[in-house]
């Protein structure tokens, strides 16, 4: 059970004191994983004796343990990037290296699979249904956020990517208004450009859609919709390629409940692709 499930669990049975140190906690789960234990006793109104008292009460060794745990529910708790790079090393030679890493994929995707399923089908109508629609990945993220605008702008005009190209994120964020949708793809460690843009979508109105690695990730503690995908890799690296797979199930969905326009729309921006010279034209047959 995660830190959260457990405070949650024990909510009613604790003094109103240690109320109030619940609701914010819960509230705020990137402040207790990021801020002091000083900042967060401030910010909740209670003392650090009392943030002890709290955490001991739902079941931890010390403020350290439960700051971990948040941490480890957020998933923050992973190996550093070189220190599974380590693991690596000396195995060039292993034949079984790259099988070890197309079987570690097919398992993220069918794990995906599962998780995501039911959402699906919510997200899309969430996104249809919004004037506009904005989608943001950043770092190793940004693939996944590009291919659904492309695709997705194939058939629908008002797909815009956030991106924040030449500090420009800012700028951007200003195109967000009520009833919008916000597509944003992050997992651990979380970006920080990521939860930028969610705050400020949230504040603007916006519906939130996460894709992301946990329930418990920061974006996916807001927002109204979350698409779980699994970043497992034997590579020194989280995975991203359910992630792209969730995307295109995602996009794929979009399509289909479009109707006929959608068919003429697609059609359209393919030949405009294909007469601008952005696709190579295929070669015309060859006669005897």
């Amino acid at each position: 059970m995660g830190a959260q499930d457990r405070i949650r669990e024990r909510f009613n049975d604790l003094s109103p004191a240690l109320q109030q140190v619940a609701r914010y906690v819960l509230d705020h789960p990137n402040e207790v994983v990021t801020g002091s234990m000083r900042n967060v006793g401030t910010r909740s109104q209670s003392t650090p004796a009392t943030l002890v008292r709290f955490a001991h009460t739902v079941g931890f060794d010390g403020w350290p343990q439960l700051k971990a745990a948040f941490a480890a529910d957020m998933g923050l708790d992973a190996d550093t990037y070189g220190e599974r790079a380590k693991q690596l090393v000396g195995r060039a030679k292993d034949q079984s290296l790259a099988g070890e890493m197309f079987e570690v994929q097919r398992r993220n995707l069918e794990a995906t699979h599962r998780h995501s399923e039911q959402a699906l089908p919510t997200a899309c109508a969430l996104i249809e249904k919004a004037p506009a629609v904005h989608a943001a990945g950043f770092r190793a993220c940004f693939p996944i956020a590009f291919s659904f605008v492309y695709v997705y702008r194939l058939f629908r005009a008002s797909v815009h990517l956030v991106d924040g190209q030449g500090g420009s994120l800012e700028m951007q964020q200003r195109a967000f208004a009520k009833g919008d949708a916000l597509v944003v793809v992050s997992f651990a460690p979380y970006s920080r450009e990521a939860l930028q843009v969610t705050d400020a979508a949230k504040k603007a109105g916006c519906r939130i859609v996460a894709i992301t690695d946990s329930v418990a990730s920061p974006i996916s503690l807001v927002a109204d919709e979350t698409l779980l995908f699994t970043t497992h890799s034997p590579s020194f690296f989280p995975s991203i390629a359910a992630g792209v797979a969730v995307t295109e199930a995602l996009v794929e969905l979009l399509a289909s409940r479009a109707g006929k326009p959608v068919v003429r729309r697609i059609g359209q921006a393919e030949a405009q692709l294909l007469e601008s010279g952005a696709y190579l034209a295929p070669p015309l047959p060859r006669h005897p």
